[in-house]
């Protein structure tokens, strides 16, 4: 017979395990390698016609992006509608398995805009965007991602798997992606995130706040 106390031990021994696998488990970074990165990776595009300080900034550890839906594009000439994104450099890919990592805020009222991006695509320019509509998150316009996401902080984390075409998007965590599914196709990908209008929907005024971010890939 096996002392009571060998017992328990074993029992706790056990249950700590299978505690560590299940918060492992629910870790969309696990068996992922974070990569460096600085500021120096952080390109701001904002409307071409003001000055960055107008429409970005970083303090505390947080990026501040807004737009206003009559603004300029980004380019002169450029036929697009209006933001204020980082595009990140240095990390563009065109296979392997790549993550994007960070926290969200959106004030209420802002609506119709792009907050981050997969950008690169055969049957479109981007794989995936996660845009916000009157509250909620969504997976370009048609998937729902989290509903009432105003004025709270959000962990988003974003996979692609280039040669499996596919994208899952992870909000706070959790087992299950809110989305898995198909991307658009390989190409030069890389990834974006502010705001970003949407034609006939933007507000206004648009505004994203971001932090913690991180790029990882296996």
């Amino acid at each position: 017979m096996v002392p009571k106390p060998i017992l328990c031990v074993t029992l706790l021994s056990l249950i700590i395990s299978l505690t560590t696998l299940s918060l492992v488990a629910a870790d969309p970074t696990y068996g992922f390698t974070r990569l460096p990165l600085s500021n120096s990776n952080f390109q701001v595009q904002r409307p071409y016609d003001v000055p960055v300080s107008q429409r970005y900034s970083f303090s505390n550890g947080v990026h501040r992006f807004l737009v206003y839906s009559s603004d300029k594009p980004h380019m002169q000439g450029s036929a697009t509608e209006p933001r204020t994104e980082i595009r990140i450099t240095g990390y563009d890919y065109t296979s392997g398995v790549w993550q994007f990592e960070g926290y969200f805020y959106v004030p209420s009222g802002t609506t119709g805009t792009c907050i981050q991006q997969v950008f690169g695509g055969v049957s479109s320019a981007t794989t995936s965007q996660s845009r916000v509509y009157g509250g909620s998150l969504t997976h370009y316009q048609s998937i729902t991602l989290e509903q009432n996401i105003y004025n709270r902080w959000i962990r988003f984390n974003v996979i692609h798997d280039v040669g499996a075409n596919n994208v899952k998007i992870y909000i706070n965590g959790g087992n299950a992606p809110r989305y898995n599914g198909p991307g658009r196709g390989a190409s030069t990908h890389y990834f974006k995130f502010g705001v970003y209008a949407q034609p006939g929907a933007a507000s206004n005024y648009m505004e994203s706040q971001w932090r913690d971010i991180k790029i990882l890939r296996k």
